[in-house]
C-alpha cells in the first residue's frame, strides 16, 4: 500500500468516514493500534483546574449547583478535543514523515558515499551527517547538512544543501560544502551554485569558491579541480591553526593539545590521511612547530626549541 493511500486511510479514520473495505485495510495497519491509544489517552484528558465541580469551595459560592454541567460542557470537552487534535497530529506527522527521513552520518576517520533516490550522489567526510525525506524528494531535492561533503548532483528540479549557517541551491553541478563550528565554506567545481548566509548571497561559477569564518566573509579560485579530501588528503588556504587540528582530530582519533602556540597563526599547505606522524611533520614543521605522542592519544603541540 502507498504512503498516500496510508494517508487517506488515516484521514477517513478520523472522521468516522471508512468504508467496510477500507475498515480492514486500516485494521491492517501497523499503527492501527498506536493510533487508538492515543484516542483512549486523549479521551482521559481532564483540564487541571476544573476538577472538583461545585463542591469545591469557590465553585460552591460563586455558581448555583444547577451551572456546573453547563461548564463541563463549554470548557471540559472542547479542550479534550483540543488535547486530542494536538497529539494526533504529532503522531501523524511522526509517523507518516519523519519515518521517511533517511540520515547518514560517519565517524573519526570514517568517509563514505551515497547515492540519493535521484541518482545524485554525496561523499560524506569524517564525523559528518546529513538528512534527507525520502518520500518528499520527488517534489523537494532538499539535504540538510552538518560537517563536510562533496555533492554530484544530477539534473532536474532546484537542489538545495541546507545548514544553520546558509544554503547552497543549484540544478545539476559538483560542488562541496563545509559547516563546521564557525566555517561555512563552499567550493563550485562544475557549473554554477547560489549561495545564501544570513544577508550575503553570491553566485559561484567553475572554480570558484565563498567562505564565512568567524563573522569575515571571503572568497576566491579553487586551486584543485576536485575537493582532495576525496583522495586522503586535507588542503588549506590560509586558515588558522585551529582549524588545521581541528581536521586533524577529525582523520585521526587523538586529542590536540597546543603549548603556547598561536591558534589563530595562518597556515597554508595539508596532510594526508592514514599516516598520524606522516600528517603531524606535514603540519609542524613548515610552522616551526615540534611534537610528541603521549598515552591516550594525546598528542601535545608547541614551538620548537631552538
Amino acid at each position: 500500500m502507498c504512503s498516500m493511500d496510508k494517508n487517506d486511510l488515516i484521514r477517513k479514520w478520523l472522521s468516522g468516514e471508512l468504508s467496510p473495505q477500507e475498515s480492514e485495510a486500516f485494521e491492517a495497519l501497523e499503527e492501527a493500534s498506536f493510533y487508538r491509544e492515543i484516542i483512549s489517552d486523549a479521551a482521559a484528558f481532564k483540564a487541571p483546574g476544573l476538577s472538583g465541580g461545585a463542591d469545591s469551595p469557590v465553585l460552591g459560592k460563586r455558581l448555583p449547583q444547577d451551572h456546573e454541567p453547563q461548564l463541563k460542557r463549554n470548557w471540559v470537552r472542547p479542550l479534550m478535543r483540543i488535547a486530542s487534535v494536538l497529539v494526533l497530529g504529532l503522531a501523524m506527522y511522526y509517523l507518516l514523515f519523519q519515518q521517511n527521513l533517511v540520515r547518514v552520518e560517519t565517524g573519526v576517520g570514517e568517509k563514505t558515499t551515497i547515492t540519493l533516490p535521484d541518482a545524485s550522489s554525496v561523499a560524506l567526510n569524517a564525523l559528518t551527517e546529513i538528512s534527507f525525506n525520502e518520500s518528499k524528494w520527488e517534489d523537494n531535492r532538499e539535504v540538510q547538512l552538518e560537517g563536510e561533503a562533496f555533492f554530484d548532483v544530477a539534473k532536474g528540479a532546484k537542489f538545495v544543501v541546507a545548514t544553520s549557517a546558509g544554503s547552497v541551491s543549484v540544478l545539476g553541478t559538483e560542488f562541496n560544502v563545509r559547516h563546521r563550528g564557525r566555517v561555512f565554506e563552499v567550493r563550485c567545481f562544475e557549473g554554477q551554485v547560489k549561495v545564501v548566509s544570513g544577508d550575503h548571497t553570491t553566485v559561484l561559477r567553475e572554480g570558484d569558491n565563498f567562505r564565512i569564518s568567524n563573522g569575515v566573509v571571503s572568497s576566491g579560485k579553487n586551486t584543485d579541480s576536485f575537493p582532495r579530501w576525496t583522495r586522503n588528503t586535507s588542503d588549506f588556504q590560509r586558515v588558522p591553526m585551529s582549524e588545521v587540528f581541528s581536521e586533524l582530530q577529525r582523520q585521526y582519533d587523538v586529542d590536540i593539545l597546543l603549548e603556547t602556540v598561536d591558534p589563530e597563526q595562518l597556515f597554508t599547505g595539508g596532510f594526508e590521511h592514514g599516516n598520524l606522524e606522516l600528517a603531524l611533520k606535514s603540519i609542524t614543521e613548515p610552522m616551526g612547530l615540534s611534537y610528541s605522542i603521549n598515552k591516550n592519544n594525546e598528542v601535545r603541540v608547541k614551538p620548537r626549541e631552538q
